[in-house]
């Protein structure tokens, strides 16, 4: 089903962030626009449900209520791809165990590799790095900035 997804995401010009089955039959598809493309939108989000409903009910796949949305300001890291895009940005990162004597981190996303990727982080002596394997990620998310103020013109 998630190759499906994908495959109708793509074609519509979107890249899949999550997909997830929830209680009740709910499935949930989070879609985001490659680099550069801009935000999603309401539009963007109803097409791709359009398109969904119509293939599932051809496809005969079970569910009983489809909720397609953007991934919103704290956007979640879970491919490699998602860290090399977001190098350069705020995140807070949750492992599957302690490393340096903590489990949570948050700092500012640095180059990744095939198998890892690194954070800068502000410690008590000063700026620290440290790196990180994919497979020992819990959970990846960016730390939204959001600005308020009113533009003056």
């Amino acid at each position: 089903m998630h190759g499906l997804i994908e495959q109708n995401a793509t074609a519509l010009g979107f890249e899949v962030v999550e997909v997830e089955r929830a209680p009740q039959g709910l499935l949930r598809v989070s879609i985001d626009r490659p680099e550069g493309q801009g935000a999603v939108t309401v539009g963007d989000c109803e097409r791709l449900s359009d398109q969904l409903t119509h293939v599932f009910m051809v496809e005969n796949i079970d569910y009983a209520r489809l909720e397609v949305s953007s991934p919103g300001v704290d956007r979640p890291l879970v491919k490699p791809a998602d860290y090399a895009r977001f190098a350069g940005t705020e995140i807070t990162l949750k492992l599957r165990s302690m490393v340096a004597g903590q489990r949570k981190f948050e700092g500012v996303l640095q180059v990744a590799g095939e198998d890892d990727f690194a954070i800068e982080f502000d410690t008590p002596t000063g700026r620290s790095q440290l790196r990180f394997k994919f497979a020992d990620v819990e959970k990846a998310r960016l730390v939204p900035k959001l600005d308020f103020k009113r533009k003056t013109r």
